[in-house]
């Protein structure tokens, strides 16, 4: 390999000339620190050892002679041909730092991971993907290129404005919509517009269980939060007025985290009282996934100019896209326009043109058929694996979404469950986390089923039912608190 080939990233290293210790004995100092500290991750390439040299000031032969040591010592390996790298084994040269306690809420090393907040990534349509980004470079103007409108690029606002008519019966006008940098940035963003637009601080009720990120986001606006519990036909909208909420974050079409829908006559209450000077912000995270039951619109339609409407890619197509938007109300479309350019002046436009293309030729309404006949498969293969190994669990919230609730067959400690789920590398989620105060549920469990194929699915539900029967004496364990929990969420909001 010639030099140019072999150079490898720059690296910072300082060298002391004026404290009378050794520059190689520096150098590896330096080097070892940089590892352990995960500067230096493994299999990262060094720097060549004359390019390093010349960058130090130093000799060659003292950069070779301080690599050499290092891969003596482990924490450095040398491939023929191609230079050298930070040692991949996991030597005592790379020391991970440890997990908060009580373990993260998304341990994505597991093997079996029922995280219930994210789709198949591998479903992702990259030649798709690939083909629409490629017209829309092909067909931009230069001046396209330029800072964005913060609202959005017109083009991707006109598609998702006939998309969602059309699709999920929100009164959308391109004017009202602004695109944002995914559904947390979607709260972020209104609860700032609620300021703008209610005067005083903001009382606003939150579903009781419900999505522990988008409370934390409201709590940190400065919003005053009023739980209001949430049942087998939705949230109690009857406890709405007593509350003395201004605005209630709400998810009517899959409540989350229980799966239910916001039943016929609470979604006409919760529009009256919408109408009635309140204002709802409909969360319509992953709508679009129903299998046993015919579609439900958006609230949003039978109160437009009440209704705050939420909706992503997180879940239809992937997180890492980062983009979802917002149909404002007219109070609420200058104060949102504004918030969001004063945020981060808008999203890559390239992407959205991509995505304005999907939906202008009918790739995203494709992808989401294929994806739901996916999705159902895995549901079911879910459905059956837990009543072949835990008869007795009781599943709900399965007609639509990409998760469901497992009740075990008899009560259990959450915290006891996870360890041992953990230890075969399952990955579940407790449903009593999702509480604005934490409780126990008796091991009930928040299950995702999209990321995992069908023969993962059944021999993760095998593995469970092995941890259920180990924790199944453990003694109860204290819940995690509110902000415990808050600090172990590692997996984005959507």
């Amino acid at each position: 390999m010639n030099e140019q080939g072999a150079i490898g990233p720059e690296l910072l290293v300082e060298l002391r000339r004026d404290d009378g210790a050794p520059l190689r004995a520096q150098l590896e100092a330096g080097l070892r620190a940089a590892i352990r500290a995960g500067r230096m991750t493994p299999g990262a390439r060094l720097p060549a050892s004359r390019v390093l040299a010349r960058d130090l000031g130093v000799s060659r032969r003292l950069v070779v002679e301080a690599y050499e040591q290092l891969r003596a010592e482990g924490y450095l390996e040398a491939r023929t041909g191609a230079g050298t790298f930070v040692h991949t084994d996991g030597t005592a040269a790379s020391t991970p730092p440890a997990p908060p306690p009580g373990g993260p809420l998304h341990p994505s090393t597991l093997r079996y991971d029922f995280f219930p907040g994210a789709p198949d990534l591998a479903g992702f349509p990259r030649a798709d993907w690939l083909r629409a980004t490629r017209e829309a470079l092909r067909r931009l103007p230069d001046r396209a290129l330029g800072y964005p409108d913060a609202r959005g690029v017109p083009e991707l606002r006109a598609q998702l404005a006939g998309y969602l008519r059309r699709v999920r019966g929100v009164v959308a006008e391109p004017d009202r919509l602004v695109v944002v940098a995914g559904a947390q940035q979607a709260v972020a963003l209104t609860a700032a517009a609620l300021r703008t637009v209610l005067g005083a601080t903001p009382r606003v009720a939150v579903e009781d269980p419900g999505f522990p990120r988008h409370r934390a986001l409201l709590a940190e606006a400065g919003m005053q939060l009023v739980p209001v519990p949430v049942d087998e036909d939705g949230l109690r909208v009857d406890l709405l007025a007593a509350g003395g909420a201004d605005a209630v974050l709400a998810t009517p079409a899959h409540q989350s985290p229980t799966g239910v829908a916001l039943a016929p006559d609470r979604r006409g209450a919760l529009s009256a009282w919408a109408r009635d000077g309140g204002i709802v912000i409909e969360d319509d995270y992953d709508a679009e996934f129903r299998y046993d039951r015919p579609p439900l619109g958006a609230l949003q339609g039978l109160a437009p100019e009440h209704v705050v409407y939420l909706g992503s890619t997180s879940k239809t197509l992937a997180p890492a896209l980062r983009l979802a938007w917002i149909v404002a109300p007219s109070p609420f479309a200058q104060p949102l326009a504004r918030a969001r350019l004063m945020a981060d002046g808008g999203s890559p436009a390239i992407d959205q043109h991509a995505l304005a293309r999907l939906i202008d030729g009918g790739t995203y309404d494709r992808h989401l058929r294929a994806a739901r006949r996916r999705y159902r498969e895995r549901r079911d293969a879910l459905a059956a694996a837990l009543h072949r190994h835990l008869p007795g669990a009781r599943v709900a919230g399965i007609a639509a979404g990409l998760h469901a609730v497992v009740e075990p067959p008899a009560p259990v400690d959450e915290a006891a469950l996870m360890a041992a789920a953990a230890a075969r590398s399952v990955g579940v989620y407790p449903l009593g986390w999702a509480y604005v105060t934490p409780r126990h549920a008796g091991g009930a469990m928040v299950l995702g089923y999209a990321t995992l194929p069908e023969p993962a699915i059944r021999e993760g539900i095998r593995r469970l039912a092995d941890a259920f029967a180990e924790a199944r004496d453990a003694p109860l364990s204290p819940p995690p608190t509110a902000e415990q929990i808050a600090a172990l969420m590692t997996s984005p909001g959507g």
